[in-house]
């Protein structure tokens, strides 16, 4: 890997293992600013059901400005009631203790089961040990990458470089991904010299068009969260245009990473829809096609059903003529003006990489939805999901 969230100047990472998880792997992450800046932004799920991270998270989140983001996986902290809140609250304040700043300072990020309480000395006796492991080396920031994994099989970091600035950033995701504006635990790190403001505005704009259109499984987390910090170690200010492009490509790197790595993943989808009447239809079919558990399920078995694909964008809530619709998959159009085209059998889905690309002459609206397939190994591993 090309580097994480210790590329950009100015950051600190560490990866641990706190007892959290039984199996003895690593489960807690800690990043931190060390400035001189200290501007932070962030987006959390819309799930009604929000974990108390989330809740700790938001609350802090409203000073624009952020020291650390601590991580654990092994339990999400979630359904878990006051003791939950206390658990996080008192998380953030020993990260503040060992880093000498206030818990308002500290975002807390958690994921794993729903429900179970989080065995509070381990994860405070944790941030300790992470805190003495802090370090601005790659490897720091593998090992952050590391410590939030439950079902994913690899670490996932990226990095995107401007002139004398950069962006870094780390995610987990495997399950449990659908648009909620994060999908998953991400942190981001630039050491450009940014606003709260222009921060804000970027990371939104970055999610709008990546993680907020990856959706393995139609199911939203009670944990969502992504946060980026700003250290302003470069002492370059970018155009926030600029800002944007690099957050964008970092975090859409990091959800095709997701994408390849979901859980029980055959096949790696993109639903691509153009002509819509505007981008939000768009949004509306190519998610609606990327989530219909028989298009999933044909797609696993390499059948170019394009009568599947046709029949999930007719049901999705946006508007289209069945007149003007066209279905191609890897390149093969099977449908045109809403019947039969070409034949089926040519089109070739023996490999990894699926495009279904549906198109309905209406306007200038488009977008892109990527999923996986629906295979035995998700249904198995699924079924199995205790820890």
């Amino acid at each position: 890997m090309s580097g994480g969230v210790t590329t950009p100047a100015g950051f600190r990472a560490a990866g641990v293992t706190a007892g959290i998880k039984a199996s003895g792997r690593p489960d807690l992450a800690l990043v931190v600013n060390d400035g001189p800046g200290q501007t932070a932004a962030a987006v959390f799920t819309r799930n009604k059901v929000k974990a108390a991270p989330v809740l700790w998270s938001q609350q802090v989140m409203t000073t624009g400005t952020l020291k650390a983001v601590v991580l654990n996986s092994g339990g999400a902290n979630a359904c878990t009631g006051p003791e939950g809140f206390q658990t996080a609250h008192a998380t953030a304040e020993k990260v503040a203790e060992v880093l000498q700043c206030g818990a308002i300072d500290v975002a807390v990020c958690s994921t794993g089961l729903i429900g179970a309480q989080l065995p509070r000395d381990a994860v405070l006796a944790g941030v300790e040990k992470a805190a003495a492991a802090l370090d601005a080396t790659p490897d720091a920031g593998l090992a952050a990458a590391t410590a939030i994994m439950t079902t994913d099989t690899v670490a996932k970091q990226a990095v995107a470089t401007g002139e004398g600035w950069s962006v870094g950033g780390l995610t987990k995701g495997a399950g449990m991904i659908a648009p909620s504006m994060a999908t998953m635990l991400s942190v981001l790190t630039t050491d450009a010299a940014v606003d709260a403001a222009t921060l804000d505005r970027a990371l939104r704009a970055a999610v709008r068009v990546s993680f907020d259109r990856l959706d393995v499984d139609g199911s939203m987390s009670t944990n969502d969260t992504v946060v980026v910090l700003a250290s302003a170690a470069s002492g370059v200010t970018p155009s926030e245009q600029e800002l944007t492009a690099a957050m964008t490509e970092v975090a859409k790197d990091l959800a095709r990473q997701m994408q390849a790595d979901a859980e029980g993943v055959t096949k790696r989808i993109t639903v691509r829809v153009t002509g819509a009447a505007s981008e939000d239809d768009a949004v509306v079919i190519a998610r609606t096609v990327a989530r219909d558990s028989l298009v999933k399920t044909a797609l696993f078995g390499s059948d170019p059903n394009w009568g599947r694909v046709a029949a999930a964008a007719g049901y999705a809530d946006a508007d289209l003529d069945p007149e003007k619709l066209d279905v191609t998959i890897n390149g093969v159009t099977l449908c045109r003006g809403g019947v039969a085209a070409e034949d089926r059998a040519l089109a070739d889905l023996s490999g990894e990489d699926v495009l279904v690309e549906v198109a309905l002459g209406l306007g200038s609206g488009e977008a892109e939805i990527l999923t996986t397939d629906l295979s035995h190994a998700y249904v198995e591993e699924n079924s199995a999901y205790s820890s």
